[in-house]
């Protein structure tokens, strides 16, 4: 009788010994047969449905006509671009078909900006594996890994460690506690609050092309509030649009990306394999695996909070650091506020550096993300 009723409760695949033990056995090896990027080439256009995907419109991404008179002489990939030059860094996981991979974190380095036409390249491997106990679902496992990113020249313009967590989602839809109140939750914003929201993206400022300069920035300084939402369905869609997704495919190539990989055809209400990563547009798919509704991708969140730094440092201003680690789903009708401190100020190796904390709260008060950047900025002492 319990057999029955561990096969009826549980109708997705669990995560098992036998499955841990393959991944451990990955770590450290490199990463040959993955699928191909979104965007191998940094295009004008690649450039620009990356950046309007999170509602940025800095004209050093989106305007050739002003990116040839910066520093650079040329348009420039925003930092978070680079999210769309690799599927293993956005969140594309080997190991345990069929177990529900919710993308976690990123931990980004940046040596060099990534100019128009651009081609990139990327080196990746499985760090490590390490197990958590969480409210979402229980028993999970951090997946992360490592990836390398190089120009045509082979420079590495930039590192990054991402991590997902592997989690059950029986466990998360029938055990999970975390979003016991908050599933399929609809609270309509009065005209008020979405005055109030209006007004901030008014206010929003991009410095653009007049520097910041170091000795003018002091230490608990705090930077503009940055809005993302009110969360909607079609913003999500806008990301994928400019990201690229990892598993939408239509058609004749759903059915071979489904041969290869079984786990990733998850049945809908007409028996179809569908891709799991529908919970971003799927309520009822998205309740069913645990979540609170329809809600935003990872890399898109830790992609705001790059926007909110890179608004303020200006053009002159190099992101050299950011760590996102992400507390919470922001689902379909979440807003989002974003603020940051100056932390610490200091010089290192003849360059001129700002520490920014930052944090992402929900208009309910819930920590949504929290990160930290290191950005480099002019000096007047070295101009």
């Amino acid at each position: 009788m319990t057999d029955v009723l561990e096969e009826t409760v549980n109708r997705f695949p669990k995560i098992t010994e036998a499955g841990l033990d393959d991944l451990r056995k990955r770590i450290g090896v490199k990463i040959a047969d993955t699928v191909e990027p979104w965007n191998y080439e940094a295009t004008r256009d690649a450039i620009r449905h990356y950046a309007h995907g999170i509602g940025d419109d800095n004209p050093l991404w989106c305007d050739p006509e002003y990116a040839a008179k910066s520093q650079y002489g040329s348009l420039v990939a925003l930092p978070s671009f680079l999210f769309s030059t690799s599927r293993i860094v956005s969140g594309y996981v080997g190991g345990l078909s069929g177990v529900h991979a919710m993308w976690a974190g990123s931990e980004w380095t940046w040596e060099k900006p990534v100019l128009r036409n651009d081609t990139i390249s990327t080196e990746a491997s499985l760090k490590d594996l390490i197990e958590h106990q969480t409210r979402f679902a229980g028993r999970s496992f951090q997946q992360i890994y490592h990836v390398d990113f190089f120009n045509q020249h082979g420079d590495k313009v930039a590192d990054c460690n991402s991590w997902v967590f592997r989690t059950d989602r029986d466990e998360a839809r029938e055990r999970g506690t975390k979003y016991t109140e908050a599933r399929g939750r609809v609270v309509p914003f009065t005209e008020e609050e979405l005055a109030e929201y209006s007004a901030i993206y008014a206010a929003e400022e991009i410095r653009g092309a007049t520097p910041r300069y170091w000795e003018d920035v002091r230490e608990g300084e705090a930077l503009p509030r940055m809005i993302k939402g009110p969360m909607t369905v079609t913003g999500f869609i806008a990301y994928a649009q400019g990201w690229g997704g990892l598993y939408i495919r239509a058609n004749k190539m759903a059915w071979q990306m489904q041969q290869k990989h079984p786990g990733l055809g998850i049945k809908n209400r007409f028996n179809v394999p569908d891709c799991p990563e529908r919970v971003h547009w799927d309520e009822a798919f998205a309740l069913e695996v645990g979540a609170p509704g329809a809600y935003d991708y990872g890399p898109e969140r830790c992609s705001w909070l790059t926007h909110h730094i890179t608004n303020w440092i200006g053009d002159a201003g190099f992101l050299h650091k950011s760590k996102c680690q992400i507390r919470r789903h922001n689902p379909d009708g979440d807003v989002i506020f974003i603020d940051g401190t100056v932390a610490r100020k200091f010089v290192q190796n003849g360059k001129h550096y700002i520490e920014i904390q930052q944090e992402a709260l929900t208009h309910r008060g819930e920590m949504s993300a929290m990160g930290s950047s290191i950005v480099e900025l002019p000096s007047r002492t070295a101009a």
